[in-house]
């Protein structure tokens, strides 16, 4: 009798253990099935994503400042103390080899800042990219941007209607450029990361009259701002009639994206000052420019106007409306 209960009480343990497992693998099979293809998986857990809705057209106009070729927080700090207004737009570059730079991204957002990811792929032609030759680093990418959960401009190759960088005119075909966009924009959605605003910036058309940037856009299905990159030089344009609106008449033939000068800059002389005033003045007189961003670096020209006191006059006392500047964690 007691061989027989014995029997009995292991075939009840077994047939306990042997439901418990086939339901473990259900809940498993249901958990994994949950993600898309090569995307994130959709659990009750996850947080959604940062909804950039409402930073694609705010009410207030973005200033912003590059100041070097990452966030540094002192400089930034220190050219809000010279121009009287807290910068909310502030550019990363970033190779397209690297890391995303998560960390300077939360530092920025603290600040109340949006950041600017300059992606640049340098030596990596873009004809590989659309090809998916480097996907699985884009979905690294991607994923971390998505991990983050903090919301990002992000303008890929840009000033791609010149000819002096890797992925220009000289060695890269319109199409390339935007099968290469829609590529990275595809996988980005495929990993759930649309906290990401994609600003397409190419440089003004002054001096690259024959190159039609039309046929450089992606389509208003994989852009949400407009960006442009235009400097104040010496010896070309002298206000902002002449420097952007070239550009912008050109924009306007094929979309109505919003707007935004993501670089640009004044050289010294005794024009400075005006050009400053004149950037600044039309930029907050304008419904459809979003803001502007000054790159106050030397590099191709000395941009830079830490020490230009009139300079830094000119800019505090056009910065001082109150159309510029506000802290993008508040933005509803």
């Amino acid at each position: 009798m007691r061989t027989k209960y014995l029997v009995t009480f292991l075939l009840v343990v077994a047939l306990a253990f042997t439901e418990f497992a086939v339901l473990r693998r259900v809940d498993i099979t249901v958990a994994g099935s949950a993600a898309g293809p090569g995307g994130v998986a959709a659990t009750e857990e996850q947080i959604p994503a940062y909804d950039v809705s409402a930073l694609k057209s705010p009410k207030g106009k973005y200033l912003g400042v590059t100041v070097t070729g990452g966030a540094e927080m002192g400089r930034v700090r220190k050219f809000a103390g010279e121009t009287g207004k807290t910068p909310n737009l502030v550019a990363i570059f970033e190779s397209f080899d690297d890391r995303f730079a998560a960390s300077e991204v939360r530092e920025l957002h603290n600040y109340g800042a949006l950041a600017v990811i300059r992606w640049e792929p340098y030596d990596v032609p873009l004809r590989d990219i659309a090809a998916g030759r480097h996907d699985a680093y884009v979905k690294e990418f991607a994923t971390a941007v998505r991990t983050l959960n903090l919301p990002i401009a992000l303008t890929f190759a840009h000033e791609m209607n010149g000819h002096w960088y890797s992925w220009g005119t000289k060695q890269t075909k319109a199409t390339e450029y935007v099968a290469a966009w829609r590529h990275l924009h595809d996988i980005f959605t495929q990993q759930g990361a649309t906290n990401v605003i994609w600003t397409w910036t190419p440089n003004v058309v002054n001096y690259l009259r024959k190159v039609s940037i039309r046929a450089l856009y992606p389509g208003d299905a994989y852009v949400d701002w407009v960006g442009m990159d235009g400097y104040y030089t010496n010896r070309g344009p002298k206000t902002f009639q002449d420097l952007f609106v070239p550009t912008i008449t050109q924009i306007r033939t094929f979309t109505r994206r919003p707007l935004l000068i993501v670089e640009t800059g004044a050289e010294p002389g005794s024009r400075r000052p005006a050009q400053i005033t004149d950037l600044l003045t039309n930029v907050a007189k304008r419904r459809d420019l979003l803001g502007v961003a000054y790159f106050n670096i030397n590099g191709s020209g000395k941009w830079n106007i830490d020490r230009d006191d009139a300079a830094l006059r000119a800019f505090r006392r056009a910065a001082a409306k109150d159309t510029f500047g506000f802290d993008i964690r508040t933005v509803k």
